[in-house]
């Protein structure tokens, strides 16, 4: 393995570790075993570094959540029990994942000041959209009803991923489980078709 590789490594480390914003240099060499010298070589700078590893971090997190929604949901095709297995998934996730999660929450605050991290987590946020309006829906033939539906499903639903994220990272102990989610996104649509 050579010193990029030590290097991002050891950044991963430290994001793990000490966050992104408490991360030194020497913290990132430390850990690595590499020189001051190999960053400033390798990515032009500590930022730069830690961006790196960010978006390496992102990427595995988004492999996680990849395999909590293509996981077969125990041969049931009741939607209700769909919907409560694949969350409860999900969620196991804040579980296992704890520090990875934690870094991906860190990751979305760090975007506003790092334009190349931004960019990457919008189409993270993309492909995510997609995959979980196809976890609980079948799009329409029409390709730009498909789109749309993608969009607006996948957005609702992403919301519903990051905040049950958020809940998870600060108080794990009062946040939803899988089976909290389908109930209330069951009244949700009780009382959608109310109105309708």
């Amino acid at each position: 393995m050579g010193h990029r590789e030590e290097l991002l490594d050891g950044a991963a480390q430290c994001l793990y570790e000490k966050g992104f914003g408490r991360t030194t240099a020497r913290d990132v060499v430390a850990a690595s075993g590499t020189n001051l010298a190999s960053i400033g070589y390798h990515f032009g700078s500590k930022d730069a570094l830690l961006t790196e590893a960010l978006l390496r971090a992102t990427t595995a997190w988004g492999e996680e959540l990849d395999r909590a929604l293509a996981e077969p949901a125990g041969g049931t095709t009741d939607p209700q029990r769909r919907v409560e297995e694949t969350w409860s998934r999900v969620v196991g996730l804040f579980s296992t994942q704890r520090r990875l999660w934690a870094t991906h929450v860190e990751a979305l605050a760090q975007a506003e000041r790092l334009p190349e991290l931004r960019a990457k987590l919008a189409e993270a946020q993309r492909e995510v959209r997609e995959g979980l309006a196809l976890t609980f829906h079948t799009l329409p033939d029409d390709p730009a009803a498909a789109d749309r539906r993608v969009h607006v499903l996948g957005s609702v639903y992403q919301a519903l991923l990051t905040g049950l994220m958020v809940q998870w990272m600060l108080d794990p102990d009062a946040a939803p489980s899988g089976v909290d989610i389908a109930e209330g996104l069951r009244a949700i649509a009780e009382r959608a078709d109310a109105f309708a």
